[in-house]
């Protein structure tokens, strides 16, 4: 803050704290935006004092007593032309400062830690790539970029940090991303700010804070035992997406080697960008976008996998960097006898059927 005296900063933002009017600053970015908001005050502040000075001495000066008789007073352009340009001015700076911190918030830098939050009635569950769940509770190291991204499984939710300054809706059916870089340790309040029905109130949390020592810790004693993208990959195999996503000249899908990340052509004659969306998108709406060169015979899995399993087989194909364990996985269910390579007749979903009969063919 060197536009801001370094002592007046302090108390402005330790008084409103200590009184429970502020939240506490507790990531990089908060003191960016409590700067602009203290400006955004001072300038309302400004102008309402201008105002009342004005409408007081204006009553005063040409009051009735000293008027009797009304005298009509031309316009002054110098005049009307300073209250436009001074407001629009300040406007423009709020709007580009705004603007500033809003893109720095929104992209993420490209070593971020990602970090997947679910919302759902009335809950937060937060899935961490080494296979960690909290429940309405999210750890964070310092010093370490943190991306996190959101979607709902049931109705808008909002995922709301005031210590950090961090606000994000999650959306139901699509990916909303949000970072932050924590800077002091401590446990801090975590919010829904959109309400999702009647136990509204009750969807809160903490953020707890941890030094990067006390963070490797924490991860250490936590795990489930399997990551995310080995939860991934078991799912893939049930699943029996192998059986078309293979690199065999008669493969009936595209290879996902690699795909993260990749702009892939289109039947359409158009191309996409295979990010997190897109993958999310191809498992469950794959008819929305095919592939060139394959034909559109993947079925959906709409309704037949939770957004926790979506997610670990999205980070099971961000991290596929070969085809091998693919191939290992088809080479083995091969070997098996027919009555183990596949559930009983019985007993089989009509989903299994499916996922067994053509596999999950990612277009």
């Amino acid at each position: 803050m060197n536009h801001i005296s370094p002592t007046l900063w302090q108390f402005l933002v330790k008084w409103m704290t200590n009184f429970a009017l502020f939240p506490p600053e507790a990531s990089k970015i908060a003191p960016q935006m409590d700067a602009l908001y203290f400006f955004m005050v001072l300038v309302s502040l400004i102008g309402l004092t201008v105002v009342i000075l004005l409408v007081t001495s204006f009553s005063i000066l040409y009051s009735k007593g000293r008027h009797p008789v009304a005298e009509q007073i031309e316009g002054s352009t110098l005049l009307e032309a300073t209250w436009t340009i001074i407001p629009l001015g300040l406007f423009l700076v709020m709007f580009v400062w705004g603007a500033l911190i809003y893109f720095r918030v929104f992209t993420p830098p490209a070593n971020a830690m990602n970090i997947y939050v679910v919302g759902k009635q009335w809950m937060w569950k937060a899935e961490h790539p080494g296979g960690q769940h909290e429940i309405n509770s999210l750890h964070v190291p310092t010093g370490r970029a943190v991306q996190l991204t959101l979607i709902s499984q049931d109705v808008f939710h909002s995922f709301s940090i005031p210590a950090f300054r961090v606000k994000r809706e999650a959306i139901p059916g699509r990916y909303t991303t949000v970072w932050f870089e924590a800077t002091t340790p401590g446990t801090y309040h975590l919010f829904c700010t959109q309400y999702c029905g009647t136990e509204h109130s009750h969807m809160i949390g903490d953020i707890v804070v941890l030094t990067p020592e006390d963070y490797k810790k924490w991860l250490a004693e936590s795990t489930s035992g399997a990551s995310l993208a080995q939860n991934g990959e078991r799912l893939f195999a049930s699943l029996s997406c192998s059986a078309c996503h293979n690199t065999r000249p008669d493969a009936r899908g595209p290879s996902l080697a690699n795909v993260y990340g990749a702009k892939l052509p289109l039947s359409s004659g158009g191309t996409v960008t295979a990010d997190d969306a897109y993958l999310r998108e191809a498992i469950l709406n794959p008819s929305q976008h095919i592939t060139q060169g394959y034909a559109p015979i993947m079925p959906t899995y709409q309704g037949q996998l939770s957004e926790e399993g979506v997610i670990a087989l999205v980070e099971y194909i961000k991290n596929l960097n070969s085809d091998y364990r693919i191939q290992q996985t088809l080479n083995t269910t091969e070997l098996l006898p027919e009555s183990e390579g596949k559930a009983p007749a019985a007993t089989q979903t009509p989903a299994a059927k499916g996922s067994a009969s053509q596999g999950m063919v990612k277009q």
